[in-house]
Formats: C-alpha cells, structure tokens, sequence
C-alpha cells in the first residue's frame, strides 16, 4: 500500500528508472550490526524501523546541531557503501523479529548517521525492500537532490523529508556548514523540480536555532520559498537532543511562536517538532546491540534506556561496561542526560 500524498493515491514504483550504477566501495564493506535498529517512536512516523545506509560519518554537511555529531570528512557526491542485498537481508530479519515479538512497525525510514542520498545505491535498496510490504521513508538533508539521479532515487519512496533550515546563503554557510563544492541555488531549485513530480507524500524540515535562523527577515525568506514547492507537512523543529556544538540552543517561546506563524500564514499544514518521541523502542535483539544500534544515529535519555533495558531483563551494568569500553558515552543536554554513541571524532557537548 502506498502512503497517500500530493493528491496521489499511489504509484508504481517499478515504472521509474535511472540508479546510477554501482561504483566500487571507498568503504570497506562489513558485516556491520549497526545497518538497522528499532523500530523506534517517532514524531513524524510512528513505528519506524530505521535502516543505516551510510557509516558514521559520511556527510555533505556538518549542521551545528546535529546529534550525531561534527563531519570529520565531508562528501559531495554518491557512491557505494553497503550492498542492497545486505541492506535488504537486515532490514528482513529484523521485520521478521519484530512481528515476532508483536511490535508495530509503520515505515521502513533510511535515516542513517550521515547523508542517505549518499549511497548511490539508496534506489536499488528501496526496490529491494518493496516485497516486505511496509512503506519507505526517508529523510535527507537536500544537499544531493539537485542531482537527476538522486531524485529518481527518491521518487522510489512513499515519504520523503527534505531539510530547509535557511533560504540566505550566508545562514545556510553558518548553520548547515556545506561541502564547499555545494550551492543553496542549485539545491533550492533541485527541491522544488522534486516537488513538483513527487506524487508520495513530501515534507519538509526547518529546525531553528537561537540567534542564526530564527529571526523574522530569515523564516520570512524560508517561508516564502516553501509556499513555491508546497509540501504536504512544513515541520518546524527545535535541537532536543545533543548538539554537535555545544552552545547551540533552540529559540526563546516568542521567536518559535512567531516562526510558525509566520509559516502558517503561508502553508496549509505546519506543525512542531519539539516533544519528546517516548520511551518504547522495540527490542528486536540482544539489549547491548540495540543500545549501540539506536545510540549510533538517536541519542537516548536514561529513562528510555531503562525502559529499553526492563524489556531485555538487563541491568544498568550493561551500560557502564559500554561507557568504560568506550563505546557508549555520557552527555548533558539542556539539564538532561542522554547517551549517545561513540566515534572517533569528538562532539562539543559536554561530558558528565
């Protein structure tokens, strides 16, 4: 069944054609745990079992909130990653667990630790994954849709996300922090020529940030582009989880209401982002693999992995023997501890 959108009922994925083709990995493929976790709450999606195409961390960006954390080395144009057969084979066994134990799963959502429209193989694993049933999500930062071949990719999904934080070249430098080949003019354009023969369900993303892009002259700029491309759903969200930067902070009550106001005189459907997405993941496997699944590409409040750790019949040992491993670490967010996953390059938030 296809997800409803753009006033399309549907559309059959097999008529669209044109992945590139493969290309020869610059990442040495691996039997890696972490290609799929959850499923986990989502605020857009429901039940959204989350796919991991691309390693941490491979992206165009390197956004000042990102929870995920800084780029260390950016990319600006697809190539291959994991195999779609991979993709597919973890992406089917974790469905199958799932059904198992009786958790829902609403969308299949490629939302990775880095830039999905990435891996250049994201169409082929899209139409791998059709048989399964479930519908396809995924949400992008935007920087890649300019390209004809990233957009029939896309064109394969029933949902898609695209990311609007600024219209102003000078924001979008300092919020987004691009690859230096890209260009807002070309990625702006690529969205609304997207928009335009999208027949799935298409929204879009502005998340805002206190004293960059949450100004009247900037949302003004945004809202006036999103009223050209029209999406089904205009979210505004603010940073929840921790930053890449530690100083980033979401706007003041007064600048939040007036950007939605200022979007809600232009678009039909405008909603917030700013609650919390709950406490039930799902436990489709051992309590230790879920943890660094989830806390690769989500960080976690301690209550939701208490909840998470409950269900597994496991203890809070388990996590400080990830924390002195090094694999999981300890931050403080707006008061709030969470744990996130740890990489090589170091995030700016604070430890506790």
């Amino acid at each position: 069944m296809r997800f409803p959108g753009r006033g399309a009922a549907g559309r059959d994925a097999g008529k669209l054609t044109g992945n590139p083709p493969r290309e020869s990995s610059r990442v040495q493929q691996q039997d890696s745990p972490l290609l799929t976790f959850g499923p986990v709450p989502s605020r857009r999606l429901g039940r959204s079992l989350g796919i991991n195409n691309i390693p941490a961390k491979h992206c165009s960006y390197s956004c000042l909130y990102c929870q995920v954390g800084p780029t260390a080395g950016q990319e600006d144009a697809p190539h291959a990653f994991y195999s779609p057969r991979e993709i597919q084979r973890s992406v089917a066994a974790r469905v199958e667990a799932a059904h198992r134990s009786g958790e829902p799963i609403d969308f299949l959502t490629f939302v990775p630790d880095g830039e999905p429209t990435l891996d250049v193989n994201l169409g082929e694993s899209i139409d791998m994954l059709r048989p399964l049933g479930i519908r396809i999500a995924v949400i992008s930062n935007a920087s890649m849709i300019w390209r004809k071949e990233v957009q029939s990719c896309l064109h394969k999904a029933d949902w898609v996300s695209l990311k609007v934080d600024a219209t102003r070249e000078s924001v979008w430098q300092m919020i987004n922090q691009p690859h230096p080949s890209l260009r807002l003019t070309m990625i702006l354009d690529g969205i609304k020529a997207f928009a335009q023969a999208f027949d799935g369900f298409i929204a879009t993303e502005t998340m805002l940030v206190a004293g960059i892009n949450d100004d009247a002259e900037t949302v003004k700029g945004g809202a006036d582009f999103l009223a050209d491309v029209g999406p089904d759903m205009a979210y505004l969200a603010v940073p929840t989880r921790p930053p890449a930067q530690a100083d980033v902070r979401p706007p003041d009550e007064m600048n939040l209401l007036r950007a939605y106001e200022i979007l809600k005189s232009k678009l039909a459907n405008v909603e917030y982002l700013i609650a919390d997405e709950g406490d039930t993941f799902a436990l489709a496997g051992s309590a230790e693999a879920e943890l660094l699944a989830i806390t690769a590409v989500h960080p976690m409040r301690r209550e939701a992995i208490e909840t998470l750790l409950a269900k597994a019949n496991a203890d809070w040992k388990l996590v400080e023997r990830l924390e002195a491993e090094g694999k999981l670490r300890r931050v403080v967010y707006a008061d709030r501890i969470f744990y996130v996953r740890r990489f090589p390059a170091a995030s700016g938030v604070e430890d506790v």
